[in-house]
């Protein structure tokens, strides 16, 4: 019984794989018929990618950057402060799940549903698996969805780089913090972070 059991489950995992589209043909419907799940699931270039859970380190860094932003965004009433897992359609067919997300109350609108619309700051703890992504491709797509401003917070070279979309619908660099260095925001006027708050 066990042997027939064990012969039946690759079988059974290619039949329900065949029920989704093949990569590179997923649209946002396919993508919104996923069943409810813990994971975060990225949509882009009709292509699902299933990021690998986030470590302890990672999510302690969420955490901190998360608190800093809250408590300023709410202390000077100026938005709404959200964290992943939350679908974000950057346009049609380019939905991803960033890790510190803020919307101002301008764009209030934009948030909600089960998919949020582009948000005004978007901040991403860079991990060993999502490095290219994060700095290149979603520095790219973020800039071009017009997010006004990109944090990287980066614990392996222990920098957290602030980003800010120029005139020309480009991402220019705003502040580089090292160990012991402040970073702060363009957009949020008196928003700073030392570097070792958040990283620690």
């Amino acid at each position: 019984m066990v042997t027939s059991i064990q012969e039946a489950e690759p079988r059974l995992a290619t039949e329900i794989a065949l029920l989704w589209p093949p990569q590179g043909q997923w649209t946002e419907h396919d993508y919104l018929s996923l069943p409810d799940s813990n994971q975060l699931i990225e949509l882009s270039e009709g292509v699902v990618f299933i990021m690998p859970p986030p470590g302890y380190e990672h999510q302690r860094i969420v955490a901190n950057f998360y608190r800093l932003l809250y408590g300023f965004v709410m202390g000077q009433n100026l938005g709404e402060v959200a964290f992943a897992p939350l679908a974000v359609r950057l346009w049609p067919g380019k939905i991803r799940e960033p890790d510190v997300l803020f919307y101002s109350h301008a764009h209030a609108d934009r948030l909600g549903g089960t998919i949020s619309g582009v948000p005004d700051l978007v901040a991403e703890v860079v991990s060993p698996g999502s490095r290219r992504v994060d700095r290149q491709e979603k520095f790219v797509e973020y800039a071009q969805a017009g997010v006004a401003e990109y944090w990287l917070i980066d614990p392996e070279q222990k920098t957290v780089v602030v980003f800010g979309l120029g005139e020309e619908g480009a991402f220019g660099l705003v502040v580089q913090a090292g160990v012991g260095e402040v970073a702060f925001s363009r957009l949020l006027a008196g928003f700073e972070v030392e570097t070792t708050a958040v990283l620690a």
